[in-house]
């Protein structure tokens, strides 16, 4: 069952690209990566912002990090061969379906599957904001020259807090003191 769209955030959804633990460990910092992507899982989550993964080849590279998946609820994994998520037919037609207008990307590999999938999502008229700190690479310098080219392009690269705060709002809205803990906690 498809997560409805946050009443107050309507058209954005959370995408995470390819949290598979055979390239979370294979990646420059894979830890801390995994530890902002829980953060940002938990707190779109606690939003009531609609999830989804991506897989690079499940069915051979295994599905996303079973702990991610428990972090958001019901959220639908999507296996794909392509490197960019709206190279994949079906996934590209889950998002239509979904009436998603913005993204927030997280995930893996900055400068392989997360570059094109946002190159190809700008191209197909979605807003995309890129959470800085919770993308990572086998190289930080291709990651670093890859979110320079996605700024050019006309995504948004920004930090997980930095979004996050942003939707709150207010520090009177209801989900604000569980999300503070949230940052306490994946810090």
């Amino acid at each position: 069952m498809a997560a409805s769209p946050s009443p107050s955030h309507p058209g954005l959804l959370l995408l995470c690209v390819d949290l598979q633990p055979v390239f979370i460990q294979a990646v420059h910092a894979g830890e801390r990566l995994q530890q902002r992507c829980s953060f940002a899982i938990a707190a779109a989550h606690g939003l009531g912002l609609p999830i989804a993964f991506t897989e690079q080849v499940p069915q051979k590279l295994g599905g996303t990090a079973p702990e991610l998946l428990a972090l958001s609820g019901k959220a639908p994994a999507w296996g794909k061969s392509t490197f960019s998520a709206f190279a994949d037919d079906g996934i590209r037609d889950a998002l239509r379906q979904r009436d998603v207008d913005h993204l927030l990307i997280c995930g893996l590999e900055t400068s392989i599957c997360v570059y094109q999938t946002v190159l190809d999502a700008i191209d197909a008229q979605y807003q995309v904001t890129v959470l800085s700190d919770c993308v990572g690479a086998r190289r930080p310098d291709d990651a670093e020259v890859a979110l320079r080219a996605l700024t050019q392009a006309g995504a948004h690269v920004l930090p997980a807090e930095t979004v996050f705060y942003a939707l709150l709002g207010d520090a009177g809205h209801p989900f604000f003191k569980n999300f503070t803990q949230l940052v306490k906690q994946y810090g």
